[in-house]
Order: C-alpha cells, then sequence, then structure tokens
C-alpha cells in the first residue's frame, strides 16, 4: 500500500472512533467494572461492552484485562485511557467557549477549580457569592491545571482557585487560604488509633496517589518531608479520581494523602488524621488566578469577595 494509502486509511480509522465510546471506557476504568459503569451512565451493560469492544478493535490493542473480578486497563489501555481523557476535557472546554462566547453576558461568571467543594473554603466563596449576588449566573468547571490553564488563557474561565500557584508570565495571582493535608487510612489501621500522625510514621506505609490534580502538589509535599528517597513510604499512582483513592483506601490497599476540603464527602470505613511535622500540621496554600485583561464586571465583584473574606494580601495584588 502507498503512504497516502496508509495515511487515508488511519484517517479513516481515526474519524470512525466516537466521542462516546471515549467516555464509556473512561467511565468503565474509574468504576473497574462494564456492569458498574453501565448502570452509572443509565445504558444496558450490552451496550457499553460493545462500544468498548469496537474502540480496541479500532485502535487495534485490547484495552482492558477482563476477569470475574472486574477489569484492569492493559498497559496499552493505560496510554489509551490518557489521552481519551485529554479529548473528553479538550471537546467539554470547546463546547463552553461557544457557549460563553455567544452568550455576550457581562452577569456571567465562571470558576475553574481541580480541588473538592464538598466542604471548607471554596464552597463557602461560592456560597455567599451566589447569596449577595443571585442576579449574576455562575458555572464552575472541574478540570485538570493544564486544561484549566489552557481556559484561563482562551477566556473559558475567568477565574482558577488552585493548590499552589499557575505559572504565568500574563496572569494574576491573590494567595487566599492554606488547608491542612491529612492521611486518610482504613479504621482498623493501627495508625487510625492515633489522634496526630507524623510524616515520618508513614514510612514504612504505601501511599496511594490519584494521578488526577491535586495529586502532583500532595506528592511534591510528601517528598519534601523525607530527606531520604530510602525513608520514603512507597507511591502507587493510580489514573482515578479522588473518590475512587478513596474506595481503594477503604479496601485496604493502602493510605491516601487528602486536603481538608475533601473530607466534607464522609466514605464509609475512612478515618482522618492530621499530618504533622516539627512545627505543626502541614498545610497546602491556595490561590486565586485570572487574566489582568478581563473585564469582566463579575470578575471585579467576585475578586473584591475574595479580598474581603481573605485580607491575606492587598488589593493591589501581585503579577
Amino acid at each position: 500500500m502507498t503512504e497516502t494509502g496508509i495515511r487515508n486509511g488511519r484517517r479513516n480509522t481515526a474519524s470512525a472512533i466516537d466521542l462516546q465510546q471515549l467516555r464509556f471506557a473512561v467511565v468503565a476504568s474509574d468504576y473497574g467494572s462494564f456492569r458498574r459503569a453501565a448502570d452509572v451512565l443509565s445504558i444496558k451493560h450490552t451496550v457499553l461492552s460493545r462500544s468498548i469492544g469496537q474502540l480496541e478493535y479500532l485502535v487495534g490493542t485490547s484495552l482492558f484485562e477482563r476477569s470475574s473480578g472486574g477489569i484492569k486497563p492493559t498497559i496499552a489501555g493505560q496510554a489509551v485511557l490518557r489521552i481519551a481523557r485529554l479529548i473528553l476535557e479538550q471537546v467539554d472546554i470547546l463546547v463552553e467557549t461557544g457557549r460563553s462566547g455567544g452568550r455576550g453576558d457581562t452577569g456571567h461568571l465562571v470558576i475553574g477549580f481541580y480541588t473538592s467543594v464538598s466542604t471548607g473554603n471554596l464552597r463557602a466563596t461560592i456560597g455567599e457569592f451566589k447569596k449577595r449576588l443571585p442576579q449574576i449566573e455562575l458555572a464552575t468547571m472541574e478540570r485538570s491545571r493544564f486544561h484549566l490553564m489552557t481556559a484561563l488563557r482562551t477566556g473559558t474561565v475567568d477565574v482558577v482557585v488552585s493548590p499552589g500557584r499557575l505559572a504565568s508570565m500574563d496572569v494574576k495571582s491573590l494567595l487566599l487560604w492554606s488547608e491542612r493535608i491529612l492521611i486518610s487510612l482504613p479504621r482498623d489501621h493501627c495508625l487510625a488509633a492515633r489522634e496526630t500522625i507524623y510524616w515520618a510514621n508513614l514510612r514504612n506505609e504505601k501511599i496511594l496517589l490519584s494521578k488526577i490534580d491535586p495529586g502532583r502538589e500532595l506528592e511534591d509535599l510528601l517528598i519534601s518531608k523525607f530527606a531520604s528517597p530510602d525513608d520514603r513510604p512507597a507511591v502507587e499512582r493510580h489514573d482515578v479520581s479522588r473518590g475512587i483513592i478513596k474506595n481503594l483506601t477503604s479496601m485496604g490497599m493502602g493510605l491516601s494523602l487528602v486536603m481538608e476540603s475533601d473530607i466534607g464527602a464522609s466514605f464509609a470505613g475512612l478515618a482522618y488524621r492530621e499530618l504533622h511535622d516539627g512545627t505543626g500540621p502541614s498545610r497546602v496554600d491556595f490561590f486565586a488566578h485570572w487574566r489582568a485583561d478581563n473585564e469582566n464586571p463579575a470578575l471585579n465583584r467576585f475578586l473584591n469577595l475574595l479580598a474581603e473574606r481573605y485580607p491575606s494580601l492587598p488589593p493591589a495584588l501581585e503579577g
């Protein structure tokens, strides 16, 4: 076959893959079961299984190892699923960009984040904003760090609230609050008997982390607490959501690090304990980020509320 024919064949295969197949595969991976994923998606198990089978045929490899206990991504499947998540995130951003551009409404604010809103300061701030300014249409977007920065540059989101700074020349930042870092562990684990746990106590444990943000902040913090790599606990990274990490932790597969705002959603069988170093509880700082040229009046109102609630810096905000 000629080179042109090969390219055309690849193009035809790519065009045959649809977003639904990618979404089904990602949900199945998150839940570790075709049947549970089908229940969540409110579709028949056979429909989901057939769709994923078609996707496997089109990409030319098995995405999952199937067993009576459920499914697990193959090595090739892990790579495909990682790209599928990126594609789906980009499509969601594309749709939201179109909606925002067509709205032309200054009474609209989009807040991006990659942390939990089950409890804590972000949840309270959004609630207060809606209470004070109910006429402003408020939307939220939970995405990865990379995609929130893309959305911020394109104007799809007005402001990003995140742990740590987002490095960009044209973005302003405001220090907001700090959250405690907690260790999540099964209630019957030996460390659960302690009110306070020190980082050194984790030396012989296995720590489960999500590859999805804010896993990177938590892993960087973990590394910083141990002078020698030989002293660090084993780290196991999973390409799943924070909720699935909690599930795995409750099954006794390891311990996990969580932020304070993540404990509002209770989970059976789990306990949470503060993590301390020599100076007290370990914490991570949160920042607001926005484009300097964003003239949305709703954004200014939101920033004023943040400065009022968290007066850690003067109104002349950092660049």
